[in-house]
């Protein structure tokens, strides 16, 4: 996905990230318990998803390993209780080819009026654009942590939640999104990297969406990398500061505020971006920031080293846990 961080914010950005807690992994850093009646996230579980996403090789879109990888998916939400659709749709990539994909919907059948949507993106980078290794740039990437990350918490989410209905609850709707990753590469030799050539899926579903009354959304990038931390995010404090707040008293609540400082970064286009401008949905992005090194989002973002191995288990509990306690204490 294409990341934008403007100057100013990076600069603060890096001064306030020096608080000596941000590389503690630890599965619970701030030593809290979660609330007895909140379910436990099972990371081992989201890890095996990840594996097994990612054993079906670059899920670039319109590719055998994608359209596996898809069955994969809508199957597993569909095994859980969900009502499992595909929103088919044909994306014109920035230098006009044609991709045919789908956006992956999964609606809870509960009959709550109150509705909360979760979204991730479900393809994989095509090229490895941010690689140190020039022999690598144009090769796909695996995408074990930009995009299967998120869609394996999703899944461990709805199973949790299918292993412990509630009524009380508020229904719980999934979407994965297709073709977000597919923006302009930074090899491109024209250099543009125009907004809209990101996050096709997205948009799409955004100018027509399969239902808009949804409380809030919100939207998992990136969410099993080691070091992980997850600050507030410039359009999701635009859009819906509101929900940010009640997901970082969340994590709070689960023990996990380490993982979720009260700091800001930048603006980033990304899924929920268009979800919030076109859909108006108010939607925000729990997405890694890493204020030193060479990469703002981490070490393996776009590179071929975004594998399997690489992913922390910590990191897939902290958000895990985190939206379960924001779930099952969901009140108003």
């Amino acid at each position: 996905m294409k990341k934008t961080l403007f100057p100013f914010v990076l600069t603060l950005l890096v001064l306030a990230g020096c608080d000596g807690k941000r590389g503690d992994s630890s599965a619970n850093p701030a030593g809290n318990t979660p609330a007895t009646d909140v379910p436990v996230f099972q990371a081992d579980s989201a890890l095996s998803s990840i594996i097994r996403q990612c054993s079906f090789g670059p899920r670039v879109t319109g590719t055998e390993s994608h359209a596996r990888c898809g069955e994969y998916i809508a199957n597993t939400f569909g095994a859980l209780g969900y009502d499992v659709t595909k929103q088919n749709a044909t994306f014109t990539r920035y230098d006009g080819v044609k991709m045919d994909g789908y956006n992956i919907i999964a609606r809870s059948l509960s009959k709550q009026p109150k509705r909360l949507l979760i979204a991730a993106h479900w393809d994989s980078r095509p090229w490895a654009d941010q690689d140190v290794n020039e022999a690598n740039l144009h090769k796909p990437i695996p995408g074990a942590n930009d995009g299967a990350s998120g869609v394996a918490v999703m899944l461990e989410l709805a199973r949790v939640l299918s292993l412990h209905p509630d009524s009380a609850l508020p229904a719980v709707d999934f979407i994965c999104f297709d073709a977000e990753d597919c923006g302009t590469p930074e090899w491109e030799e024209r250099g543009e990297d125009h907004e809209s050539t990101w996050c096709l899926g997205s948009q799409f579903w955004s100018k027509q969406p399969h239902r808009t009354n949804y409380a809030y959304g919100i939207l998992l990038d990136m969410v099993g990398g080691r070091g992980a931390r997850f600050y507030r995010e410039g359009y999701s404090m635009q859009f819906a500061a509101q929900v940010v707040e009640r997901v970082w008293n969340a994590a709070r609540q689960a023990g996990y505020s380490d993982y979720f400082p009260r700091d800001d970064s930048g603006y980033i286009t990304d899924d929920h971006l268009f979800v919030n401008r076109l859909a108006r949905i108010p939607m925000i992005d729990i997405v890694p920031y890493h204020p030193i090194g060479d990469s703002s989002f981490g070490p393996t973002w776009h590179t071929l080293q975004d594998a399997p191995e690489n992913i922390d288990p910590a990191t897939l509990r902290a958000v895990g846990q985190t939206l379960l306690q924001l779930i099952y204490t969901e009140t108003d």
